[in-house]
């Protein structure tokens, strides 16, 4: 394959037992989505006729068994299994489980190996995926094993950007886990993350508090005085521009969100629970922070939706467009600092 006439899309096929390839056929049955890239589903042929004709969704595709074999201008399935699978949908099974992982492994062995550009994930069940060779809380923390730096979950739509200082963690942790070392960690990522794959020179970054009031100075919790609000004060006298702590219940119903190109939740459902309110259904997972772009729709497996035909393809269409986006952005990042490297070295000459 020529990669410098089209995207490559890795796609990992999730849960089979949910709404995953559902959604990625009816996303092609638009044949205007092959324009921009060229797609690579990581399962099998025999699922996908199965599901083709289980939904009757008349999706062309193309059979291959190595990555150089794809056509563009065709969805394209890479065979990495031979044998037929029990499907039964709406109902997370042990079969349904170890399938997601072995289509997750095989496409993030190609990402890490360069044979595609970007990985987009399908749902996966956190539970029924588990494993010996795999006991991560999710996708996230999966994928910062397998890659290069240290991750951050983004759920973003359009300019409304929410960042996670703590992700899969049990909200009894929470506390504890929240130090100056991982508020900056996490403002550091954010921050290159709106530089190199959004092309904002110089971000302005909104921080939630974690107690309620922002803990009213010290009568509802210590921790935004003691840890959050110095923090803050440290990373303004580097010169960026990162403001709060702001109280989470009144931030966003206030709309003072849209005064930010990204806001760091303390916690998972801090972040997650207004903006699914704001943008589900529409809304993308990315996961920044490391040397590969892997983006995601923002819901779940849906069971209750598997084989009814009605579950949404929106979230995850704009998951495949902003990969897409981020993905050249950041190429064009490096192209320009890497040629700005040379000119000051050509100066000083």
């Amino acid at each position: 394959m020529n990669k410098s006439k089209k995207i490559i899309i890795g796609i990992s096929i999730g849960d089979i037992n949910g709404v995953g390839i559902e959604i990625i056929l009816k996303t092609f049955l638009d044949k205007r989505m092959l324009d921009f890239c060229t797609p690579i589903v990581f399962g099998s042929t025999k699922l996908i006729s199965a599901y083709k004709k289980g939904m009757d969704l008349n999706v062309p595709f193309n059979g291959i068994k190595q990555i150089n074999r794809a056509i563009h201008g065709r969805l394209n399935i890479l065979n990495i299994w031979d044998e037929d699978i029990e499907i039964n949908l709406g109902l997370p099974t042990k079969t349904s489980g170890d399938y997601a992982f072995k289509s997750l492994e095989a496409a993030t062995n190609s990402l890490v190996n360069n044979e595609i550009d970007i990985l987009v994930t399908a749902p996966i069940n956190k539970d029924n995926i588990q494993s010996e060779n795999f006991k991560f809380p999710g996708h996230t923390e999966y994928l910062e094993s397998k890659l290069n730096g240290e991750s951050l979950m983004i759920l973003m739509k359009n300019n409304l950007r929410i960042g996670l200082i703590t992700g899969h963690i049990p909200v009894s942790k929470i506390a504890a886990t929240i130090t100056p070392d991982l508020i900056k960690k996490k403002v550091a990522i954010l921050y290159q993350t709106l530089v190199q794959d959004f092309a904002i020179s110089k971000p302005k970054i909104a921080i939630l508090g974690l107690n309620p009031h922002c803990g009213d100075n010290g009568v509802i919790g210590s921790e935004d005085d003691e840890i959050i609000k110095p923090t803050i004060t440290e990373i303004q006298n580097e010169n960026k521009l990162v403001y709060g702590p702001y109280a989470a219940d009144s931030f966003f119903g206030s709309e003072n969100y849209k005064n930010f190109d990204a806001i760091l939740a303390m916690y998972h459902d801090q972040g997650l629970a207004p903006f699914k309110t704001l943008s589900f259904g529409k809304g993308v997972n990315f996961t920044a922070g490391l040397d590969k772009i892997r983006v995601s729709p923002d819901h779940g497996t849906a069971y209750d939706l598997a084989g009814k035909g009605t579950a949404n393809i929106n979230s995850f269409k704009e998951a495949i467009f902003s990969g897409i986006q981020i993905f050249r952005t950041r190429n064009e990042y490096k192209s320009l600092t890497k040629n700005s490297l040379k000119v000051r070295k050509q100066k000083e000459k």
